[in-house]
Parts: C-alpha cells; structure tokens; sequence
C-alpha cells in the first residue's frame, strides 16, 4: 500500500475521494494506534465524523482498526461537528479522537484528524509521530478486542456551552436564522439556540451528503439564501456554520455578511468587558485587534496559521480569546479547539447585548477603519518550497509604492507598510494554492496590494 500519498496538512489529511481509500484511513488508525500504544496512553479513544456520503464508512473503519489494537472506543449516534468530539475528550478523559471530516471542502473530498487528550489540535510533533508511524493494520500483540460503543456527546458539550456562556444575557424575543450548509451542525447548533431561549429560522438543515452541489464553506457567493432572509427582517441576526460545525459566519441587517476580521474584533471587545486577557490572532487576522489590545493595557499575539498555533498560543499567553480570519475561534474556559457551536452561541449574547452592526460602527470609529481581501494562486505543493525560496531573494524594499517597514517570516511573508497595511504570501495547508491577503485602511489600496502580491509570485514562478 503507498501511504506516501498521506500527509498531514494544517488541519490533518485531506484528499479527494478517489486518493482517500479504505487501505489508507486503516493505515492511519493503524498509525494513531501504534502511536498510543507506544506513548503508554490505553485510554478509549473516540470515533467521529461528518455528513458527508461515506463519512460513517470510514470511521467504522478506523474504528475496527482501533478496537484491533485493544483500544475501547466510542462512537457518536450520528455524524456530529467536530468540536463537541474535542470536548468530549476531555469530558470523557480520554486518549483522543479521530474525527473523519473534510471541513469546508467540496463533496468528493474526505479527511481525517487526530485530536490528543487534551482536545487542543494536534502540534507537528505529534501528526509527524503518526506520520512515521503509517502501516497496514495488525491486532495487539496480546490478542484482545476494544470494545465498541456509541455515545451521546453533543449533550455534555450543550451544557457546558451554556454555563460558559450566560444564557440570561440571550433575550428571548430575538429570531436568529441558522443555516448549515447542509452538514454536522444540524440539530446541535440550532438546537442550542432554542435551549437559550431564542427562536430559530431553519435553513438547509436537511441531512444532504452532496450539501446542495456546492462546498459547504459559508463565504458570502455561498450563503445568499440566509443574506437575503436576514436583510429582508425576516430574521435578527444570521449564523451558518461550515459542513463540519467547527467554523461560523455572521449575517447582520446592515452589512449582510459580516468580515470575519470584524466580528473577531466585536468579540474581543464584548469578552473585554466581563474579564481581562490578551488576545491571539494568526498573521493573516486583522490588527484592528492590537488596537483593542492596546486601548486596554492588553497584547496582541501574532501566531502561524492554523488553529493549532492559535491554541499553542492561548495556552502560553493565557489569553482571553483567540482566532483567525476564516472563522475559527475558541475563548478562555473552553477546549482549545476552534468551536463554531460554542460561537453561535456567544454570537447571538452579543447581538441581544447591543447589535452587532452598531458594536462594529463603535469599534472602527474609535479606532479606524480597516479593509482586508484575499486571493488564490493556484501552485502545486511539489512547487510551494521553491516559490517562496525565490521569493526570499526577491522581497523589495517599497511595495505599491509604500516602503516596507517590517518582514515578517514566521508563516510565509508578511510584508507591512510604513502606513500600517500589510501584505502577506504564504502556503496553503491544505489546497494546491499560495494564500495572498492583503490588509489596509480603504478597498483601493488592499485590491493594490493583492496586485502587487500576485505579481510577485507571477515574476518568481516565470
């Protein structure tokens, strides 16, 4: 069997269907077993995955893999979002979790993620452990079976949630319309809300493996359906979480879909007004956050993409909240997991506290205004070392002609202007693309910046 065809990205492995084989998810709970076994870890591990076609296909084989090597495990009732798997690890104190899920990707992908024990992403210490660690399945060495059981996992993670968050801050009368994109948040996220007390508008919320013919990635070309139900005041405030639960957007009255950058910056502020701490944000987030820090004696800790950089960073800083800019965050006395359940929660406390739209006006009138876009160019992974080794050499001293004041190499580079906007190159984790985002003060000068970037990346590859 070839596992040179896994590798582990940002967030697991991801591949399409015709690459993600039955040989070679065994291969990786085989992986994932031998890892354990040799970290001296014996406790249960948990089982989970998302709506998509074969999802619960895979997991009963990792599963049966798993029970193979001795290991207990425990399986969900039906497929789940990712994050009630990742406080369920600590809830049940157990070894860890696969969780069989692709995420935002389109229909014919699959994936699969390790979370340890204590339900925070796994660090590349551990995915490359496991990497060394890929083979064809074998039974334990002694000879006994992991027992198999199912569980309920979604309740310990609703009552959790709720203590954490004050329901009694969620007024009644509001109406949140909640769209899931057809996946794992169905009958968790929305039911949540209802828990709190608040009524909730149902949209693609029907088990649909194929999530409609589109990737269940809740940008705005995607959510229209529920941009048009809130800004027609159908609704308060509009949440969608992605196919896998573990991310939201936010839909107001006033903006319609509401910049993920903004809303990190509106949460920040709410959390600050209830409790003290710094805030982490990856390379690519909005510094409009450090601006918020700084107005309250507090810092901003800038980390690699990738949830598990944001989790590492919470855990060093002690902070407050921490994010990035695709939707991802986590606060304080929760897992360090990025958990979109747990967020549409908290999202619609700070609507009912005072609407997000006027939080956000507030915000950018006091500390100014900010714009950020991003684009993709397309570059195989084989090709992504290279490019950014050519541009190393060729990073130029001004940029849309604005000198550079600061580089940036912990993820890609990070180019910022001596006016304060930015922008950055770097790899993505988990598609065949470099990432170019760009951050300034008005849409003309980001759309600039992306230009420039992208004609960066055009003169190195040429």
């Amino acid at each position: 069997m070839d596992t040179d065809a896994i590798t582990f990205g940002t967030d697991g492995w991801r591949a399409p269907l015709e690459e993600f084989t039955v040989p070679r998810v065994r291969a990786v709970g085989q992986a994932v077993a031998t890892y354990l076994t040799d970290t001296g870890d014996e406790r249960p591990v948990a089982v989970g995955y998302d709506a998509r076609e074969r999802s619960a296909e895979f997991a009963e084989e990792l599963a049966d893999v798993l029970c193979a090597n001795g290991f207990d495990v425990v399986l969900p009732e039906r497929d789940r979002p990712t994050p009630v798997f990742a406080y369920g690890i600590v809830d049940r104190t157990l070894a860890g979790a696969l969780v069989i899920t692709a995420s935002h990707n389109p229909p014919e992908y699959n994936g699969v993620k390790f979370i340890p024990s204590d339900g925070a992403p796994a660090l590349p210490s551990v995915t490359d452990a496991i990497a060394d660690r890929l083979a064809e399945p074998h039974a334990a060495s002694s000879g006994e079976r992991g027992t198999l059981r199912t569980a309920d996992f979604v309740s310990p993670h609703a009552e959790h949630v709720l203590e954490l968050v004050d329901s009694d801050r969620v007024e009644t009368d509001l109406t949140v319309a909640y769209d899931a994109m057809h996946g794992s948040g169905r009958a968790t996220t929305d039911a949540l809300l209802e828990r709190a007390g608040v009524a909730v508008d149902r949209l693609r919320c029907e088990s649909d493996p194929t999530f409609g013919g589109t990737a269940p990635e809740p940008a705005p070309e995607n959510l229209e359906p529920l941009i048009d139900h809130v800004q027609s005041h159908e609704a308060d405030l509009g949440i969608a979480n992605d196919g896998d639960a573990d991310r939201l957007a936010i839909v107001t009255p006033k903006r319609g879909y509401l910049d993920e950058n903004l809303f990190f910056a509106a949460l920040y502020d709410y959390l600050l007004e209830q409790a003290s701490g710094p805030v982490i944000r990856t390379v690519s987030t909005t510094q409009l956050l450090d601006r918020i820090a700084d107005a309250h004696g507090e810092t901003a800790y800038e980390v690699p993409v990738g949830f598990k950089w944001v989790a590492q960073g919470m855990a060093d800083h002690e902070a407050l909240v921490g994010g990035e800019e695709s939707g991802g965050f986590t606060i304080d006395g929760h897992v360090r997991e990025k958990d979109g359940v747990l967020m549409a929660l908290i999202a619609t406390a700070m609507h009912a506290e005072e609407p997000l739209d006027d939080r956000v006006d507030r915000l950018l009138a006091t500390h100014g205004s900010i714009r950020q876009d991003k684009r993709s160019v397309a570059c195989p992974d084989e090709q992504k070392a290279a490019v950014l080794s050519a541009l190393e050499a060729e990073i130029p001293d001004a940029i849309a002609g604005g000198t550079i004041a600061d580089v940036n190499t912990a993820d890609g580079f990070k180019l910022t202007r001596d006016d304060g906007s930015w922008l950055l190159l770097r790899p993505s984790g988990t598609e065949p693309v470099l990432r170019v985002y760009a951050e300034a003060a008005d849409t003309t000068l980001v759309q600039t910046l992306l230009d420039a970037g992208e004609e960066l990346v055009r003169d190195v590859r040429n």
